[in-house]
């Protein structure tokens, strides 16, 4: 079975060295970066299954960089690794085109975890094609842009992670807590309130047919 192949950008030697041996013991194949034009220069050269990728590095950042690597159609989807902690941060990062955000210090098991989970989904960014949702709706993943019948629709910020979070567990239950952990930051206090809202808003632009709700489990994108 072919390992699956990892680029790690992270300018600190001693964490490089611990997550790409962890993650080798792990069965993943890990090449290591220091700085921004090195990945880049890898990323020109080389294709991986998935990036890993610190913000704060040497000759650049990594937002900056996988936005242009984005750009010229590099389609691997992306975690970023920061000790950045604030909101903007979150939302650059994934208006970059990033698929997930973990904050340092973390846990080399939920990296490995999280890993995992996008790796599973097989899900990778298309630069070119915008999703169909249904019929005449269709969303930009990496734009963040949702079309229905021609006309731009406004979504909020948490609503967006919500709709690309179904995207990606399309036809999956999703419990509960896993929603209010992908929505809500570690210094945010989820609400389930706000949560029945961001369903109701996209059931209303989808139809409300598309969101099922199962009974204190969680919910099912359709």
């Amino acid at each position: 079975m072919t390992k699956a192949s990892l680029l790690l950008l992270e300018d600190d030697p001693n964490l490089s060295e611990s997550v790409s041996e962890y993650l080798e013991e792990q069965g993943y194949q890990v090449t290591c970066v220091y700085d921004a034009t090195s990945a880049e220069d890898i990323l020109y050269e080389h294709k991986f299954d998935l990036l890993l990728l610190d913000v704060n590095v040497p000759n650049g950042n990594g937002f900056s960089l996988l936005k242009a690597s984005r750009k010229e159609g590099n389609i691997t989807p992306a975690i970023f690794i920061t000790s950045r902690n604030a909101m903007q941060d979150v939302e650059e990062g994934f208006e970059s085109g990033g698929d997930d955000y973990i904050r340092k210090p973390f846990a080399l098991k939920e990296l490995l975890l999280r890993i995992q989970t996008i790796l599973k989904r097989n899900f990778y960014h298309n630069p070119t094609d915008a999703l169909t949702l249904g019929e005449a709706i269709t969303y930009d993943i990496d734009n963040q842009v949702l079309t229905i019948n021609g006309s731009t629709q406004n979504l909020q910020l948490k609503e967006h992670k919500l709709l690309k979070l179904f995207i990606q567990h399309r036809n999956e239950l999703l419990s509960h807590e896993m929603i209010m952990e992908h929505l809500w930051d570690y210094d945010e206090t989820p609400s389930d309130g706000s949560l029945r809202t961001y369903i109701k808003t996209l059931r209303k632009l989808l139809g409300k047919d598309s969101i099922v709700s199962h009974k204190r489990l969680g919910y099912q994108f359709r």
